[in-house]
């Protein structure tokens, strides 16, 4: 969006957006912590029944599909999301769930980076 309204804004933008995401372990403690009791902090919640392994293969691919239909434009951020969850609760690419999860997160950061400090 701040890619056509203010290209000249864009590099800002992600640098603040990027430094929220990264500082969000930092920020969420104290406020939990402010706006909860002791009490409800020592709750420990029970798991109500087991998740089958077909409930979490069919939940991302159910998901895209009903936000392509209703949401089409969030379609590929959220197809993203629901390929990274099939890989890891699938279990046949387990060395490319790996790779995404360890390696690949750190080169795509830096290229990150780069495109962002390019526009700044």
């Amino acid at each position: 969006l701040s890619g056509k309204l203010a290209p000249e804004l864009l590099g800002a933008i992600a640098v603040a957006a990027y430094s929220y995401m990264a500082l969000v372990p930092l920020i969420q403690p104290p406020i939990m912590k402010a706006l909860t009791s002791e009490t409800e902090r020592k709750i420990r919640m029970v798991q109500l029944r087991t998740v089958s392994k077909r409930e979490k293969i069919l939940f991302p691919v159910v998901l895209l599909m009903l936000v392509a239909l209703l949401l089409p434009d969030a379609a590929p951020l959220l197809g993203m999301f629901c390929f990274g969850n099939l890989m890891r609760e699938s279990g046949v690419v387990e060395r490319l769930s790996d790779t995404v999860q360890n390696g690949l997160i750190n080169i795509v950061t830096i290229f990150l980076g780069l495109s962002v400090g390019a526009k700044l």
